[in-house]
C-alpha cells in the first residue's frame, strides 16, 4: 500500500487525556464521558491518552486496560524472560488459570475504584507501538496484523505527533478494494 503513516496520523492534540495519577474510577468515568462524546459526535476520538506529571504522555487508556487494572500483577506471574526457558505455552497458562481460581477482583472493586492509579496498570508502548511518521502504510499494516494493535504511536524524530488508528487503515483498505479493484 502506497502511503505514508503521516498521511493517516490523527494530532495528538485531538485526543483526550487523563493523568497517570487519576484513580481507577475516574479512568473509567473519563472513557464513559469519552465514549458518550464520541457517540455524540462531539468528540472525533475515543482513545484517551495517558499524561504524566511533566504532562509527556505514557500510554494510552482503553476499556480493556481499565478491566486489566482489575488484576494489575496478573501479567507479572511469569516473568518474560524466566518463561522464554519454558518450552510449552500451555504450563504458563496453567499458571495463570491457577491464579485465577484464587482471584476475586470484583469483590474488592469500590477499594480498587478509590486507590489504584492509572500510572500502576497503565502499559507503555512497546516498540512495535511506536512507528515513524516517514514509514510506509505497508510498515504500519504489518505491525497491525503481527501484533493486533488497534493503534500506534507516531512519531517524527523520536517526538509523538500523533496516533495511527487501525480503523483508519482498514478504511483505507476497504476504499482501496472499491476503486481501484472495481469491485
Amino acid at each position: 500500500m502506497n502511503g505514508l503513516v503521516k498521511d493517516y496520523t490523527v494530532p495528538v492534540e485531538k485526543f483526550p487525556r487523563i493523568s497517570d495519577s487519576a484513580t481507577f474510577a475516574e479512568a473509567v468515568m473519563a472513557l464513559d464521558k469519552a465514549q458518550e462524546e464520541f457517540a455524540s459526535g462531539k468528540r472525533e476520538q475515543r482513545i484517551m491518552l495517558v499524561a504524566d506529571d511533566a504532562n509527556k504522555i505514557v500510554g494510552k487508556l482503553s476499556p480493556l486496560d481499565v478491566v486489566r487494572g482489575l488484576e494489575p500483577d496478573f501479567d507479572s506471574l511469569v516473568d518474560a524472560q524466566a518463561s522464554s526457558f519454558v518450552s510449552s505455552a500451555y504450563v504458563i497458562d496453567a499458571m495463570k488459570s491457577q491464579a485465577l481460581l484464587w482471584s476475586t477482583p470484583l469483590d474488592d472493586l469500590c477499594n480498587t475504584a478509590k486507590s489504584i492509579k492509572v500510572k500502576d496498570f497503565i502499559r507503555k508502548p512497546g516498540p512495535s507501538q511506536i512507528i515513524e511518521a516517514g514509514e510506509t502504510l505497508n510498515v504500519a499494516f504489518h505491525r497491525f496484523v503481527l501484533f493486533r494493535h488497534d493503534s500506534l504511536f507516531v512519531t517524527d524524530h523520536q517526538k509523538l505527533v500523533g496516533m495511527l488508528r487501525f480503523s483508519d487503515v482498514y478504511r483505507e483498505i476497504a476504499h482501496r478494494i472499491k476503486t481501484v479493484c472495481g469491485v
